[in-house]
């Protein structure tokens, strides 16, 4: 046998393997999902991702989805509070292919199919949640008042169980992307939230008004209480001074003299505070207390 005999059988048994290969065996990469049918009859077990062996068709078939997420929106309609107000609501949705069999039977691999489907689910849930839910739930003046996150779990929970079992779709996650009025209700809730505002502020003003006249109070009851205690202070001093003073009234009725003397002494020492030049009369009082002639008689000898 010659070489490029060789080489001819070696390219053969390659391709074959491959051919082989292709014939009884498939690959199931990490984003997708996949299982089996035998004669038109799937397969209760999912493919993980990998090399997996099969019959070559007609007798086996496989069929393969994308496992990623995917999403979408609803449309921006209108639904009908529990209060009967009209309210636009657009809701989004993230949801990937849980159980391929159920899915394949249902729409045959079809994603726009399936997306019409979730579509009407979803509506249908949006509209039953909404509708038991008031006006201020969605839209209101005090945050306290806003419940989306409750909500939206409604609406999740709603659907998320009817999609798994009809559709072998699982629901990842369901929110309120967008909150819109019609027409006719814009200003009416304009309306009703400029009346809540005065509210607030004919409460808030009124508020203010009452600690303003509380801290009014308080400093009026303190302001007397400080008056109070300086009034008592001061008839204390009063008294203890004037009590004082009648000691020292009763010294000077015993001694004139002496309280004639420091009457002088005091009137001196406040002309005499500043550098001054004086021509006085010696025996003029006070200054006659210069000349020593007016000294405060001493105490008779006992």
């Amino acid at each position: 046998m010659t070489a490029r005999n060789r080489v001819t059988l070696t390219v053969g048994s390659v391709l074959f393997v491959i051919f082989i290969s292709l014939l009884f065996c498939y690959q199931v990469r990490q984003s997708e999902v996949a299982f089996l049918t035998t004669f038109g009859k799937a397969s209760d077990k999912v493919a993980p991702p990998g090399l997996h062996f099969r019959l070559p068709w007609p007798f086996q078939t496989v069929h393969k989805f994308d496992a990623r997420v995917q999403g979408f929106e609803g449309k921006f309609e209108e639904t009908l509070t529990k209060d009967s107000k009209n309210l636009l609501v657009l809701v989004y949705l993230g949801w990937k292919i849980n159980q391929p069999q159920t899915f394949h039977r249902n729409f045959s691999g079809n994603l726009d199919e399936a997306k019409r489907n979730l579509e009407s689910l979803v509506r249908s849930a949006k509209n039953a949640v909404v509708g038991q839910h008031p006006f201020r739930d969605f839209i209101s003046t005090d945050p306290k008042e806003l419940k989306f996150e409750v909500i939206e779990k409604e609406m999740l929970d709603s659907v998320r169980d009817q999609a798994l079992a009809n559709y072998g779709v699982e629901i990842k996650f369901l929110g309120i992307k967008r909150i819109g009025l019609p027409e006719s209700t814009t200003e009416k809730v304009f309306m009703r939230m400029r009346t809540e505002r005065e509210r607030l502020v004919k409460q808030f003003e009124g508020e203010a008004l009452r600690e303003v006249e509380k801290i009014r109070s308080t400093a009026e009851r303190e302001r007397n209480e400080l008056l109070a205690r300086a009034e008592a202070d001061a008839i204390r001093i009063r008294g203890q001074a004037e009590a004082e003073a009648a000691k020292a009234y009763q010294v000077f009725e015993k001694n004139p003299e002496l309280a004639i003397f420091l009457q002088k002494n005091q009137s001196l020492g406040a002309v005499m505070k500043t550098r001054t030049t004086l021509i006085f009369d010696q025996r003029t009082p006070p200054f006659d207390l210069l000349t020593g002639t007016n000294a405060p008689p001493r105490p008779a000898a006992k």
